[in-house]
Formats: C-alpha cells, structure tokens, sequence
C-alpha cells in the first residue's frame, strides 16, 4: 500500500487528536505509511489540499454534506462505535475505504 494522508475533524479537534494516535499506532504496526493530522471542523475546509481522505468525528456527521459540496476529496464519518472505542485499525481500515470510493 503506498502512503495515504488523512485528515479528520471534529468541533475542536481534541478528541480526534486521541484518534490520530490510535491511527498512528496501528499503521505503524502494519508497516503502512501514514500522514494523519486532526483540526477543527473551521480549519478543515482550508486544509484539505493535501490530503487524501478527510474524516469526521460523528459528533458533526450532520456537516458531512457540506464537506462532499466544499471539498474535492472523499469524506466519511467515523462509526460512532468505532470512534468512542478509539479503535484506531477500524479507522485506519475505514479511511482507506472512503478514499477507495467503497
């Protein structure tokens, strides 16, 4: 797999901080390489340029339209089970899928 960069977001991004390390750590069990950052839902609309993939928290799935018009790149929501269990392979393994289109 080559490197892919993800980018998520959340009101504050202090919660998805806790989930770019579980993502870290998972990927860098599998030897994938990775570029994850975590910001605020404000920031985010400016940062996507160079990202792959932008994921957010499901505290702001209602936005995910917003970012599909705004953004030119996949968007997805983390399961709610997944992010409150900070289960960082299935959001590695869930990033993938949304920049695949799957």
């Amino acid at each position: 797999m080559q490197k892919i960069s993800i980018l998520l977001a959340c009101v504050s991004g202090m919660s998805t901080s806790m989930m770019v390390q579980k993502m870290k750590e998972a990927a860098s069990q599998r030897g994938i390489e990775v570029f994850i950052d975590a910001v605020s839902t404000a920031e985010a609309l400016e940062s996507t340029g160079d990202y792959d993939v932008l994921l957010l928290g499901p505290q702001v799935a209602y936005m995910e339209n917003e970012f599909q018009s705004k953004v030119s790149i996949p968007v997805g929501v983390i399961p709610m089970m997944m992010y409150g269990t900070m289960n960082g392979e299935g959001a590695l393994d869930y990033a993938v899928t949304v920049k695949e289109g799957k």
